[in-house]
Order: structure tokens, then sequence, then C-alpha cells
């Protein structure tokens, strides 16, 4: 019987068409036949794994391919050889711009202006270019009383006044939330006047949502030269029934509770108001604008019956 012969320098290749065992006790390998027809058992030793690989990778090296490089043949970076600049030539009527030096000095107000032309007006208070310097200042938060952050009121020529604040409940499972419901009217007592309503966990922050409400309910308010109404009119919402009615110069307004309020605030110093029906505060101030919104004025009247205005009362 043929002894086990130890296989020392074999190629990767010629293990493709074997059983390669890499654990540690040697197994059967291969059988191979003899010339007596009798198979023989031969045993291969423990390979290491990583010797398998660098003898892989030796017998499958090739050299690697070159780079072309004809691009840098001719270019020699250490040479000292003066490289000559050679700019394109300016046209007949072109003139050079004047240096920086020779412009002519700014004062401080043309500085103060670009200052402020780029980035707003200055700390001082003081605007070169005739902006408001207060723009800004509803959109900046200050910090108030237990570190809480307040924000001022908006500057855009409304005033507001506060008709009613109530606490309202509401009933859910785990028991009853109290917020705030408060009735701002805004104003700019020249023919604008608006309603809002507002509710919130907080006093503060409920009256600030009805103003914002408020202003986007603006309507206007049709007066004669005298800041009277035009016309009588009546308005109903909801069970709040209002009755509106021009007045003579030196009346005053005389009416009650929200109707009062919302006339003072859209500037209208003649009239006479009364509330009928519900006395609801948010019902009769709506009310008064829908009032409000039936008066039409004595021009477009005639302009759309398309006759003189003298005609009207004939």
């Amino acid at each position: 019987m043929a002894t086990a012969t130890a296989t020392t320098a074999t190629p990767l290749s010629s293990f493709s068409s074997l059983s390669i065992s890499l654990h540690t006790t040697p197994r059967l390998s291969f059988l191979s036949t003899t010339a007596n027809h009798k198979p023989t058992t031969r045993l291969l030793p423990k390979l290491a794994l990583s010797s398998l690989i660098c003898r892989a990778s030796s017998s499958s090296d090739k050299p690697p391919t070159e780079i072309d490089t004809s691009f840098f043949d001719n270019f020699n970076p250490n040479a000292d050889e003066d490289v000559v600049f050679d700019p394109p030539t300016p046209p007949e009527d072109f003139v050079s711009p004047p240096s920086f030096d020779d412009l002519p000095e700014e004062d401080e107000e043309e500085t103060a202006a670009a200052f402020e032309e780029l980035y707003g007006p200055a700390y001082s208070g003081i605007s070169i270019l005739g902006k408001d310097i207060n723009v800004m200042d509803s959109k900046v938060k200050k910090t108030g009383a237990l570190g809480k952050t307040k924000k001022e009121k908006i500057k855009d020529g409304f005033d507001e006044r506060v008709v009613q604040v109530r606490r309202v409940t509401k009933v859910v499972k785990g028991g009853k939330q109290l917020r705030f419901r408060a009735i701002v009217v805004v104003g700019d007592k020249k023919g604008q006047v608006g309603v809002g309503v507002g509710k919130a966990k907080e006093v503060i922050a409920a009256v600030q949502k009805s103003a914002v409400n408020a202003r986007r309910n603006i309507i206007t308010v049709p007066m004669t030269k005298y800041l009277t109404f035009p016309h009588r009119s009546d308005g109903d919402y909801g069970a709040a029934k209002v009755m509106l009615r021009p007045a003579s110069p030196g009346t005053g307004v005389i009416a009650g509770g929200a109707v009062r309020i919302v006339l003072e605030m859209a500037g209208v110093e003649n009239a006479l108001g009364k509330q009928i029906g519900s006395n609801n505060a948010l019902n009769n101030a709506r009310a008064t604008v829908v009032a409000v919104q039936k008066m039409r004025q004595f021009r477009d009247v005639a302009r759309d019956r398309g006759i003189p205005m003298e005609e009207l009362w004939k």
C-alpha cells in the first residue's frame, strides 16, 4: 500500500478537483486508483487558509497596466522659465474705472443711508430714508413676568376695545376645561371697524387672538360729512336685533352696550342706536355690523340707477 505523501508546493489550480479539508484532523481527501485497480487512500495535511490565499494571489499576479503620462512629458514644474502673461487687448472706447482712492469721501448721512438700505433703521431710532422705525416692534418677543414672553400690540393704526371677557367651560371625560373668551372691537375711527372673538387658557392670549380675528373681519362704515349714517337701517344676528338711526350734528352717540363701542371705534359721532331682543354682547355687536353693511351712500345708489344725485329726492 502506498504511503501518505505531503504536498508542499502544489498550485491552487490543482486543488480545484479535490476535496480540501480545513479541519484540525485529517480526513479522506481523495481516492486514486492504481494499476491493480485497488483504491488507495491519501491524506492531506492541515493547510492554513492564509497560505492558500497567498499562493493564489502570487500565481495570479500580473503586471499593472501603464498609465498614460504623455500630457506631462513636455512639462517640467522645476524649470526656471518665465511664464509670459498675454492678456487680451481692450477695445478702443474702453475707459478704465477710477481707483477707489480717487473717489470723493462720503459724509455721515450717505454712509447711514447706505447702511439703512442694507440692514434697516439703526438702533438710534433715526431713519435717514424716512422709514417706520417701529415696524418691527410687534415681531420682537420680550420677556415679561415669570419668564413668559409677551408680544407688543401691532401698530397698524387700529385701536382695540375689549367688549367682554367671560369664563367658559368645556365638559370632557375627565372633568371640565376652563378657558376664557374675549370679544374685541378694533377700528381706526375713520370708517373701518371689525368685531372678533377668541378663546384661550389665559386672558391676555384670548384678547390677542380676538384682536387678530377682528382685523380679519374689517368692514367700511358709510358716513356723511356730519359723521352720521346716510339713512336708517336695522340688523339682526341670532336673537339680537339692532336699530340704527342717523342724528343731527351735536347729538352724539346715543346707544348702549356693544352697539356704542362698535360705533365709536368706527368714528361715528352722531347716531342713535337701540338693542331689541337679546342682551348677548357678541350677537349685538355682530348685529350692528350687519345693519351697517346694509347701508349705502347716496352717490352709489345714484350711480347704480344712472341718474344724478339730485333726482334721488324727487
